[in-house]
């Protein structure tokens, strides 16, 4: 990989602009993502009121933050996937449907942890 010659500060800013156009791709793009969002902008003041300490506030934050960061990949993965072709191909499809069976994981956790930790 080339060096683009960026370093420190110079480097970090514009990171941060690819991860936030990002965002914004995911949010126009992606029903799923903007439905995750939402429900994680909800849970995450829910997970700093109903945790008990600190341990129980980690686990139901980082588990809410789990569900977009996975769909983000998912997505990512779909759009490469697009990206090569649109014909039909066994891989293309088994790509997509491990995607989508890591959001589904994703979820299961969310629902496990909470509950544990709630229940």
């Amino acid at each position: 990989m080339a060096n683009s010659g960026n370093q420190g500060v110079v480097r970090l800013v514009k990171a941060l602009g690819y991860s936030w156009k990002g965002f914004i791709a995911a949010w126009r793009n992606e029903e799923a993502f903007r439905q995750e969002a939402v429900a994680c902008l909800v849970l995450l003041p829910l997970a700093l009121w109903l945790g008990d300490n600190g341990v129980e506030r980690a686990l139901l934050v980082l588990t809410a933050l789990l569900v977009p960061l996975v769909e983000l990949m998912n997505s990512a993965i779909e759009a490469v996937v697009d990206r090569v072709g649109v014909e039909k191909h066994t891989l293309s499809g088994r790509a997509k449907d491990m995607g989508s069976a890591a959001v589904f994981v994703s979820l299961v956790i969310l629902g496990s942890v909470w509950g544990l930790v709630l229940l």
